[in-house]
């Protein structure tokens, strides 16, 4: 895992700069580190490396093929490379290899089948950037879901690109100018989606897609796909898995099982995050099966119940065997983590978990460099709420939806979970759910709309433009309409999926995991997102993920192969953190003083008297804000340090 850097510019393309872009991502790299120049192209490329594979200097970056035409940096892994370099010296015995990094299979890959042909060959997560000398052209290219992150683009003169925005803002032509189309569409979803970044003229590189700038002075950008998730699940739906359910946990546990070994491939100390949850549990489970000794897992909970997940993620790892480290983290102690967030994600970024995933990514480091996560399993195997009930909120008629909306608001949230605090013990586990309050009030609204499409698009919103929330309305704020685009696929809760798999696992889950984790130099790894994994996934009927009103059927059902049921049936608590009552009580100061009148105004980005009647209405205990609260004091907080 590393950060990569790199530039083409006449006037700025010199060591000092580049090592001073570098430096800044420095914590994605902490090993070594490397700049490379070719001065009569104006190009120059850098690298931080956290060795992995290959501790030696021929694992080092910038490196150079065989024949010196190729030159790449490379941040990732590569988990098929032994099969890649197999393939190789297929007719080629007499290759001579230097060491055992993935880098180097790279590089060899680019010489024996071309760029976009050895990016589809590999299994893994990826930002890559490689130059050829003989074409003068450079490529840029990011992992099918976009595991590892690529920022692009045009400042002045200089074509500049990183791993992290922090590199950008070190070069003298970085102009740091704000992009309001960008900014309204992270009020609206709580992160800023690809292919925009909060600054004009910066860009993140699209999942799945390889960008190649020429050196033709023309400023020529040219974006090709050498993955489609869209026509992958429409060629799975086209031609459905047909065997028995046995069949069918048997192949996904055959997937799983090789996706988990691959990725496990290291020259240092790895583990496993355990929330306690299916998706974590089934990637431990594995782990532990396989080894020959406990394997390292590590979760963190909160000294606050309703949000501490810990003691059943002991409880699991006691049952596997693991060697398990826990942490209970107090209040003063999470929220100490808010001052670092803007230096972590650059860019504003609002979803609260952020902050526990920081926690325990610096956890895990204490003990190791590579951690194996749950990541992806939601999207790709329906385990979100939304896809068990808005196509059955979307039929009912609408003379029982809006009594039954009005109903639910006739209480405060505040008054809901009193209530359900003296029913819990009463109720089905079903309906034994976290912020009872806050998710009353969210199904009144829900209610309110009468397609899959509308429920699912207010599900996924944070601030709408009839919210009047940014100023300068004649600006351009439109989203596109990412339901439109996935018109092909019949099932609505597919649809559903599809959007949640190129939007928000890319630009939010992984994201947050990969920004937090290398803050403190960790590497992750998602098996849920193995490319074998995928096509298999895309065959299967929405049968096998939902089924008799549970999620994720077939993973739970997989789960029960490993673990006691009685360890994982209970509701899904998701890796949250109390905001709603943070705001009300600690945190509440810390508001105040950025939601500064006079401030906001003068910034001119955001109208202060919607706020302030949201953030009054929160104290109060009558509405629950704390989503669209939380993203105005991300933003204002990261405006504040800019």
């Amino acid at each position: 895992m590393c950060g990569i850097i790199g530039l083409i510019d006449k006037k700025s393309c010199s060591k000092d700069i580049l090592q001073g872009m570098v430096d800044s991502i420095q914590h994605r790299g902490p090993d070594a580190c490397g700049v490379w120049i070719d001065e009569a192209s104006s190009i120059g490329l850098g690298h931080a490396r956290l060795s992995i594979l290959d501790l030696s200097k021929n694992g080092s970056q910038p490196m150079f093929s065989s024949s010196n035409r190729f030159v790449t940096v490379f941040n990732g892994e590569i988990y098929n490379h032994g099969d890649l370099r197999t393939q190789i010296n297929s007719g080629n015995s007499s290759f001579q290899w230097n060491g055992t990094s993935d880098t180097e299979t790279l590089v060899a890959g680019f010489e024996k089948w071309g760029v976009l042909q050895t990016l589809e060959k590999c299994v893994g997560m990826f930002a890559i950037a490689v130059w050829d000398k003989k074409r003068k052209c450079l490529s840029l290219a990011r992992d099918r879901f976009g595991e590892k992150p690529l920022y692009y683009g045009y400042q002045g003169q200089a074509f500049l690109f990183s791993s992290e925005l922090k590199a950008l803002k070190k070069h003298p032509s970085f102009s740091g100018e704000i992009d309001r189309e960008a900014l309204a569409s992270f009020f609206h979803y709580g992160y800023v989606p690809n292919p925009q970044s909060i600054y004009k003229g910066i860009h993140k590189l699209v999942p799945g897609t390889i960008v190649e700038i020429s050196l033709d002075g023309k400023r020529n950008i040219n974006i090709s796909e050498y993955f489609n998730y869209k026509k992958i699940v429409q060629e799975g739906q086209n031609k459905p898995f047909v065997g028995s359910d046995k069949d069918a946990l048997s192949t996904l546990d055959n997937l799983l099982v090789n996706a988990v070994k691959s990725q496990e491939i290291s020259d240092v100390p790895l583990g496993a995050f355990l929330s306690g949850g299916i998706d974590s549990s089934i990637i431990v489970s594995i782990m532990q099966k396989h080894s020959k000794r406990p394997i390292n897992t590590f979760t963190i909970g909160y000294d606050e119940a309703n949000y501490n997940e810990a003691v059943y993620a002991k409880n699991i790892a006691t049952h596997l065997g693991t060697k398990h480290t826990e942490k209970i983290v107090s209040s003063t102690e999470a929220i100490e983590v808010i001052d670092h967030l803007s230096f972590i994600y650059d860019e504003p970024f609002a979803d609260s978990s952020q902050i526990p995933t920081y926690l325990v990514s610096k956890l895990a480091r204490e003990h190791v460099s590579v951690s194996l996560s749950g990541d992806g399993a939601d999207e790709i195997f329906g385990g979100y709420n939304r896809y068990l009930w808005a196509d059955n909120i979307a039929s009912m008629p609408s003379i029982i939806r809006k009594p039954i909306s009005n109903c639910l608001t006739m209480l405060t949230p505040s008054q809901w979970d009193f209530l359900f605090k003296y029913l819990w013990r009463l109720l089905p586990k079903k309906l034994q759910i976290k912020m009872p309050g806050d998710r009353a009030h969210k199904l009144a609204l829900i209610l309110r709309y009468s397609s899959t499409k509308d429920i699912y698009l207010s599900l996924t919103t944070i601030w709408n433009i009839k919210d009047n929330l940014l100023l300068k309305p004649e600006e351009v704020y439109q989203y596109s309409d990412k339901w439109n685009e996935v018109s092909v696929i019949k099932s609505s809760k597919y649809k559903m999926m599809i959007i949640d798999a190129l939007t928000y696992l890319s630009d939010d889950i992984l994201c947050k995991v990969d920004r937090a984790a290398m803050s403190v130099s960790l590497e992750t790894r998602a098996p849920y997102l193995d490319k074998n994994l995928i096509e298999f996934a895309s065959t299967l009927p929405m049968k096998y993920k939902i089924r008799d009103g549970q999620s994720k059927w077939i993973l739970r059902n997989l789960l029960y192969n490993y673990l006691p049921r009685e360890l994982v049936d209970r509701p899904k608590m998701g890796f949250g953190v109390p905001i709603d009552s943070w705001l009300r009580g600690p945190l509440r100061p810390w508001a105040e003083s950025l939601l500064n009148e006079s401030k906001i105004r003068a910034d001119g980005y955001i109208n202060y008297d919607v706020v302030k009647q949201k953030f009054d209405e929160h104290l109060s205990g009558k509405r629950n804000w704390q989503y669209m609260l939380w993203s105005v004091l991300i933003f204002q907080s990261w405006l504040n340090k800019e």
